[in-house]
C-alpha cells in the first residue's frame, strides 16, 4: 500500500507524456470519450511509492484494453481531496469510480453520496469500514501478516526478538497485517518477542523507530515491514549498525516486506532482505476496471472461486471482495511454516515484468 520512491517512475512523478498522474493537475484524460467507450474515473491514492506508481502505470493500459475512457485524479493520501475528486468525477459524468481510500472510515459519506447517484464504486487495496461498493479488489491482508510471521518464526527457530514496522492503523490494511502477525506469533511462536512500531506508512518514522529498537535490543534478529515504504530506511539502519550482511553470516537480521516491487526482488536476490509478499499492482489495476465495466454492463457476482485464481468473499451484507493471489517470495522458493513461496526471479511476478 504505501511504498518507496525510486527513480523507476521518475517520469511519472514529473508529469510525463502519458499524463498518468493527476497530482500534476486536478483531473486528466487518457483518451477521448466516445459513445461506445464508457467514461470511468480512477482516483490514485498517492504517487510517492513504487507500488502506487506501478498501479498508475498499469491503469491506462487496462482501460484501453477493456474499452473504457478514463479520467484520473490523485488524492495524495488525503480523504478530503478524495471527496473533492469524487465531486469532480460526478460533474464530468463518469459512469463508475475506482478509488483506494487510505482512511477507510472517513470515506463512508462519499460512498453514500455515490450510491444515491447510482454511480458504482470499486475500491482497490483497501476496504471501507462501512458503506456499500460494487466490489473490493484487494488481496487477503491478514495472510500478509501470517506469511511474514511463519517465515520469520521458521528462520528464528521460534525464539528471539523481531520488530514489526506497522503501517497506518486507520487503514484496514494496517490493522489486518498487524493483528494477523501478532496472533500468528502468539499462537505458533510464543517465545518470539514482537516490538510493534506505529509508523503511519512513513519511511523516516520507521527508520527512526527501528534504530531505537536496535540500540536498546541489539539481539533483534527479524524485521517485518508492512510495506516497502520502509525498505530504504531499514537497509540504511542495518548498514549503519553493521548488520547488512549475507544470510550466511550469524549477524544477519531477517527482513520480510510486503509489495513485490522490483527493488525488493533485487534486494532478495542480493541477500539484503529475505522475503516479501507480492501484492499484485497489475491485477489491482486490471480488475478494478474490469469490475467497473461489469457494473456499468449490469452484471452481478456471487461469493466463490473466480476464473483468475482468486476467491470472492462476502465481507458483510452488500459488500463483496475479490481476494487476489499474493504469494510469499523468497530467494530459494522454499516452504516456511507450511507456507509455499516462489523464487524472487520468477517471471510470473509483476515486479519482474516492468519495462
Amino acid at each position: 500500500m504505501t511504498r518507496l520512491r525510486t527513480a523507476l517512475f521518475s517520469a511519472v512523478s514529473a508529469c510525463s507524456a502519458l499524463a498518468l498522474l493527476s497530482a500534476c493537475s486536478s483531473s486528466s484524460d487518457s483518451g477521448s470519450t466516445t459513445s461506445d467507450k464508457p467514461l470511468v474515473g480512477v482516483d490514485y491514492p498517492r504517487s510517492d511509492t513504487d507500488f502506487w506508481n506501478s498501479y498508475i502505470k498499469y491503469t491506462p493500459e487496462y482501460a484501453k484494453e477493456l474499452g473504457l475512457s478514463l479520467k484520473t485524479t490523485n488524492s495524495q493520501n488525503d480523504v478530503a481531496k478524495l471527496t473533492s475528486n469524487a465531486q469532480t468525477f460526478i460533474s464530468q459524468g463518469v459512469k463508475g469510480i475506482a478509488m483506494a481510500p487510505q482512511d477507510t472510515a472517513a470515506i463512508a459519506p462519499t460512498l453514500a453520496q455515490l450510491e444515491a447517484k447510482k454511480i458504482p464504486v470499486v475500491t482497490v487495496d483497501t476496504r471501507p469500514d462501512s458503506g456499500k461498493v460494487f466490489m473490493v479488489v484487494r488481496a487477503d491482508n491478514r495472510a500478509y501478516g501470517e506469511k511474514a510471521c511463519q517465515y520469520l518464526g521458521t528462520k528464528l527457530g521460534g525464539k528471539g526478538k523481531v520488530v514489526m514496522l506497522q503501517g497506518g492503523l486507520d487503514s484496514i490494511n494496517g490493522r489486518d497485517r498487524t493483528e494477523a502477525f501478532n496472533e500468528c506469533m502468539k499462537k505458533n511462536y510464543p517465545d518470539i518477542k514482537v516490538f510493534g512500531e506505529a509508523t503511519n506508512w512513513d519511511g523516516a518514522v520507521a527508520a527512526q523507530k527501528l534504530q531505537t529498537d536496535l540500540t536498546a535490543n541489539p539481539d533483534i534478529k527479524g524485521v517485518y515491514m508492512q510495506s516497502s515504504f520502509a525498505l530504504a530506511g531499514t537497509l540504511q539502519v542495518l548498514k549503519q549498525k553493521g548488520l547488512l550482511v549475507d544470510p550466511s553470516d550469524k549477524k544477519h537480521v531477517y527482513v520480510v516486506s510486503n509489495d513485490g516491487i522490483p527493488e525488493e526482488l533485487k534486494s532478495i536476490a542480493e541477500g539484503k532482505i529475505d522475503a516479501t509478499v507480492s501484492q499484485p499492482a497489475d491485477l489491482y489495476a486490471k480488475y478494478a476496471l474490469y469490475y467497473l465495466k461489469a457494473a456499468i454492463d449490469g452484471k452481478t457476482f456471487k461469493p466463490g472461486k473466480t476464473d483468475h485464481d482468486s476467491t470472492i468473499i462476502q465481507v458483510r451484507d452488500g459488500l463483496l471482495e475479490d481476494q487476489l493471489s499474493a504469494p510469499l517470495v523468497t530467494a530459494d522458493g522454499g516452504t516456511y511454516g507450511g507456507v509455499p513461496s516462489v523464487k524472487s526471479d520468477d517471471k510470473s511476478l509483476w515486479g519482474n515484468n516492468l519495462d
